[in-house]
């Protein structure tokens, strides 16, 4: 069912814990499944030089965290953005059908810490209110919230 590289980043998972003083947290988590991914960035000159995670969930959410932080140390944080899901899911030999979400939240992850970077940095997400690069929101969405959180 799953393959021996889920097997391995689930056993023994690279990357946990939390980074105090992080230039960047997301959490997101998927409500049907109940899985909660929190990831934590250290970027350094707009370099991811350290990612750590914390995940509550089934073994594909472990695995998908897991493989999603070794993924995006030492990447720009514009490198880091172009991960999808599938790229997650490939470098891991793959995952049952039932169990993709796990790497659409390890995407989505990985985007909302960086968009919290990028809101702690003052930098600008607006896109000309198109699909924001950092979370693939629409931008009026995410400034909303940003302006909500702020408030």
């Amino acid at each position: 069912m799953y393959s021996e590289k889920v097997m391995d980043h689930f056993m023994n998972p690279r990357n946990v814990g939390e980074i105090e003083n992080a230039d960047g947290v997301g959490e997101v988590g998927n409500a049907k499944c109940g899985d909660i991914m929190k990831m934590y960035l250290k970027i350094d000159n707009g370099v991811i030089v350290d990612a750590k995670f914390k995940t509550f969930g089934c073994g594909a959410a472990v695995a998908t965290s897991s493989m999603a932080t070794e993924m995006i140390k030492g990447k720009t944080v514009e490198e880091a953005l172009k991960i999808t899901n599938k790229a997650v899911a490939e470098a891991l030999d793959g995952l049952p059908p039932v169990k993709m979400h796990c790497s659409v939240l390890a995407e989505e992850a990985i985007k909302s810490a960086i968009a919290d970077y990028m809101k702690n940095r003052g930098i600008s997400l607006d896109n000309d209110g198109g699909d924001c690069n950092a979370c693939s929101r629409r931008c009026e969405d995410v400034h909303e919230q940003f302006d909500e959180d702020s408030a």
